[in-house]
């Protein structure tokens, strides 16, 4: 059952006036492609994160097929052309089945020929500007992949993030994606954060930003009993938000969390 709620249930917004962009945004772990659907396939399936199989391109392309709906998509655990994908760009791939014309991925971890562990961002607009963070961490491997819509006048700065598994290094990561998103008005954090809605690193993202989550207790994860809200999307105060939803689409070992926006009038972006 896909999880619900709609700008009624979410706190006033303001000072969004309407008349704005409506979009249409998704938030998606799709484990590259992997079927995860009870706990015990972590350990019998495990050979999948490193080895091709069969089964990976067919869900891709029913991944493909959802995300048509959307016009701007987060997705964390991409592959970006290794030997367990059959050396195919998992970001370009989805985004050749879900026609979208604009695509760009992070690769933040490599293992030679064998993983190239990577985020990616599809797009119906253009953007004006794109860049990758490193975000802090005794163990590398993790990003963020900052893009900006619009502009230059007013922009829309949307920021993918796939955390850290310790709280700990997230408190570092979450302090410094603070900073970055300080400097523009009109902000939306997307991702696979690894922590609850009232998680201490969540409590200070919001202390050091004007950001803020519209609807709680979206569970995402594990897909086949999702029981945790670990995957989120904030948005700034400017922004009005019409809906939020968990889509049951268990494709991965996490659910595609999704979001319908009203943009600002003055910010305009170009396709």
């Amino acid at each position: 059952m896909a999880a619900t709620a709609t700008a009624a249930d979410a706190p006033p917004k303001s000072p969004a006036t309407g008349g704005g962009a409506v979009l249409r945004l998704m938030s998606y772990n799709i484990q590259t492609g992997i079927e995860t659907r009870y706990y015990h396939h972590y350990l019998t399936r495990g050979w999948r994160h490193l080895l091709p199989h069969g089964e990976r391109r067919g869900n891709l392309d029913r991944i493909g097929e959802l995300i048509r709906d959307f016009d701007i998509v987060g997705l964390q655990e991409l592959d970006a052309g290794s030997l367990r994908s059959g050396f195919v760009n998992q970001t370009r791939y989805l985004a050749s089945g879900g026609n979208f014309p604009y695509w760009h991925f992070q690769t933040n971890r490599r293992i030679g020929r064998l993983a190239q562990h990577s985020n990616g961002v599809l797009s119906r607009f253009r953007p004006l500007e794109v860049r990758d963070h490193k975000l802090p961490g005794m163990i590398p491997g993790r990003g963020a992949l900052m893009l900006r819509f619009g502009g230059p006048a007013e922009s829309l700065n949307v920021v993918l993030l796939h955390l850290a598994l310790g709280r700990r290094t997230r408190l570092r990561q979450l302090a410094y994606v603070a900073e970055l998103v300080n400097r523009y008005r009109h902000t939306v954090i997307m991702g696979d954060l690894n922590c609850l809605s009232d998680s201490p690193e969540m409590r200070l993202l919001r202390r050091h930003t004007d950001l803020h989550e519209p609807v709680h207790e979206l569970h995402t994860y594990p897909s086949w009993e999702p029981r945790r809200n670990i995957d989120h999307i904030l948005v700034s105060p400017s922004i009005t938000v019409r809906a939020a939803e968990v889509l049951d689409y268990p494709l991965s070992d996490h659910l595609p969390i999704t979001m319908e926006v009203e943009l600002p009038p003055e910010v305009v972006l170009v396709a």
